[in-house]
């Protein structure tokens, strides 16, 4: 089961290179970030002629998440209030579409989109911790019902010296400062992996490369698109790969494709869990 996760910077400006990918690569499995688009005006036909079933919770021109998958979606839970409906501040943290989950051949697969924060004095800086606090709190709710989890997305963190390029220059800043770092790791706490760092120990490995400054002329990125994946799951992981090349075309987004390849095949117990969702 491959599974993946990619920031596309607008679907329907994207949505040819989309397309065009989904066709090379087959996942069976594509989590989007940034849409950009209100949910009437997403382009699931296209999805859909294409043998996929998707769901979104997007908003125009900003944020904005989608699950496109080729197997059934089930239990499809849209915002923070789909793990804590009585939580004030999901609701309000909420008004930001960022989040979406869903369970796909029995795997809760979680799609987030972790603000920016723009700057460490910014007031969308305590923001983004709110955020991730928040999240923190969403999984502890999915936690309870014992599903194998996958939680995929772009974080806007670099987690460590080694997913930044120039780190002793970027290292404390945003996207990379200590708090940001620390609510990241209490959100994936004992339960949660690092895929990527299974098959690829070494730095200058990039998944974000800025639009400024020649950053993709000069290999200038970050790693912060990951795939984080459950003991059950890690166990199953045969590869997780960072697809570059795509940065590399005409009008791009400026984030690149990142899969996971599972050997994954439900329990009996796991269908049964399946079924009862589904009925």
């Amino acid at each position: 089961m491959q599974i993946a996760t990619w920031n596309v910077n607008s679907i329907r400006t994207r949505l040819d290179q989309v397309q065009a990918w989904l066709k090379d690569a087959q996942p069976d499995l594509l989590c989007l970030q940034e849409t950009k688009v209100d949910d009437p005006l997403f382009p699931h036909e296209v999805f859909e002629a294409q043998g996929y079933q998707v769901h979104f919770h997007g908003q125009k021109a900003y944020n904005g998440v989608a699950i496109v998958s080729r197997q059934p979606l089930e239990d499809v839970r849209r915002g923070f209030t789909g793990e804590l409906p009585e939580d004030a501040e999901a609701l309000q943290l909420g008004e930001q579409k960022r989040v979406i989950s869903a369970l796909v051949n029995n795997i809760r697969i979680v799609n987030a989109y972790v603000p920016n924060g723009s700057a460490l004095k910014s007031e969308k800086y305590p923001y983004k911790l709110e955020w991730l606090s928040c999240l923190n709190r969403y999984l502890c709710a999915q936690a309870k019902r014992d599903e194998p989890l996958c939680l995929v997305g772009d974080f806007n963190i670099a987690l460590e010296a080694r997913d930044i390029h120039h780190p002793e220059l970027l290292t404390g800043g945003i996207m990379a400062s200590e708090l940001e770092r620390e609510a990241l790791l209490k959100v994936l706490g004992d339960r949660l992996h690092d895929v990527f760092r299974v098959f690829e120990p070494d730095a200058n490995h990039w998944s974000w490369w800025d639009y400024r400054s020649g950053a993709w002329d000069r290999d200038q990125g970050w790693r912060i698109d990951h795939i984080y994946l459950c003991d059950e799951l890690l166990s199953q992981a045969r590869s997780c790969v960072i697809h570059k090349h795509l940065r590399g075309h005409e009008k791009p987004s400026d984030h690149a494709p990142v899969s996971v390849d599972l050997n994954w095949t439900p329990t009996d117990d796991d269908e049964e869990m399946s079924e009862l969702f589904s009925n």
